[in-house]
């Protein structure tokens, strides 16, 4: 199998465990999940299909995706509004469990790895997390109160 049917292969994938998910800790029927994982499983291929065009792949494959939900969310697109209604079932925490997962199995086979790290990488952890959980909170606040939410 090539790169880009591993990656077909392990968005499906990740897409039933995304639908699963959405069933058993949301409660949202069968469905309406697997059509709204559907739909950004296609986005998502879609965005795949851009970022191997000659001259558009000096782009991350994530950039290419990005760009094709913007563009299909965009209220003057047609058809974007079934796409967000049916999108908007799947819940965000049921999208990134499959992506923990992946993280938590890629960091066992470099297990050899973190134990040379030891104890190093615990304050720059600890120190990542912060300054993200800090600048997002400030961000945060300038954005709400510039639009007068607060």
């Amino acid at each position: 199998m090539n790169k880009l049917q591993n990656m077909t292969v392990a968005m499906i994938l990740s897409g039933l465990l995304m639908a699963v998910g959405n069933v058993i800790g949301y409660q949202v029927d069968w469905y309406s999940s697997l059509l709204g994982v559907l739909v950004i499983i296609v986005i998502g291929l879609i965005g795949m299909a851009v970022s191997q065009v000659p001259g558009l792949n000096k782009l991350p494959m994530v950039f290419w995706i990005s760009i094709v939900a913007i563009i299909i969310s965009l209220p003057n697109f047609p058809g974007s509004a079934w796409v967000i209604q049916i999108t908007k079932k799947v819940q965000f925490l049921a999208v990134t469990t499959p992506i923990l997962a992946y993280a938590g199995l890629s960091l066992g086979k470099d297990i050899e790895l973190f134990k040379k790290l030891s104890w190093k990488i615990v304050p720059v952890t600890l120190a990542v997390m912060t300054g993200t959980f800090l600048f997002a909170a400030i961000i945060a606040q300038f954005v709400l109160k510039w639009e007068g939410a607060i």
